[in-house]
């Protein structure tokens, strides 16, 4: 891991970024000397890491106290995409335009995707947690997919919060009662972007014992800034 940039924020967050093999990514870290819990956060469907909305939660969680990752795997962000990528993303687009059946083509986007960034999440984590200021133990927020497949494989990570969920691959549907950690799961009641039906049901399929529903009136952008304050209470429950 080569870190390249880094700036000391108002708050005395210290912002980085660094680079891991192919793998461009931010860390975030607390003004505090003692090692912080870490937590993964990824926006959904392969956004990039420098999209304002997780930027802000991130600067946010990391004032609370604790270490904040992101990166771009692959297919993400700015990482290059395959044509047969870039032909379901332009599928995607069109279909939803249309008012067209978009299942199938999320499928064939989505799976591949969740499959492509899971391994580069897996090995950042370990990279990350080899840092001094970092002591662990480990959280998830952000995209529901990859996130079921992340606590799913990955034994380090004790608890996560998860946005949105109507459109997660079959895969995932699957692995989710494998998921037993403690969850956060945000639903936004009028996404036009998530079946709401699907998000509740992905719900009750989790495995976990404690899991937390949170659902609030609005569309896909709408989430309460309270939940981000929310989020750091349940992963200060869990990882502090």
């Amino acid at each position: 891991m080569y870190f390249t940039s880094e700036q000391r924020l108002d708050d005395g967050v210290l912002e980085r970024e660094f680079t891991l093999g192919e793998i461009p990514g931010t860390l975030w870290t607390p003004g505090s000397a003692a090692p912080a819990p870490l937590i993964l956060m990824a926006h959904n469907n392969g956004l990039p890491k420098a999209q304002p909305r997780l930027v802000a939660r991130a600067r946010h969680t990391a004032a609370s106290g604790y270490a904040v990752a992101t990166i771009d795997a692959a297919g993400c962000g700015n990482r290059p995409r395959s044509a047969a990528d870039e032909r379901a993303r332009a599928e995607l687009r069109r279909a939803m335009q249309a008012g067209e059946p978009v299942d199938e083509i999320f499928e064939s986007f989505i799976g591949p995707l969740v499959e492509q960034a899971a391994p580069e999440w897996q090995i950042t984590l370990e990279a990350l947690l080899a840092l001094p200021e970092i002591g662990g133990p480990v959280g998830y927020s952000g995209w529901t997919a990859l996130g079921i497949r992340l606590a799913a494989v990955e034994p380090r990570i004790a608890a996560a919060g998860f946005f949105a969920g109507g459109y997660v691959p079959l895969a995932q549907r699957e692995e989710a009662r494998q998921v037993t950690i403690p969850l956060l799961f945000l639903l936004q009641w009028d996404d036009e972007g998530n079946p709401r039906q699907r998000a509740l049901d992905l719900f009750d399929g989790f495995g976990s014992k404690e899991k937390t529903l949170h659902a609030n009136l609005g569309g896909h952008t709408g989430t309460p800034w309270f939940e981000v304050e929310d989020g750091d209470r349940f992963f200060g429950r869990h990882l502090k």
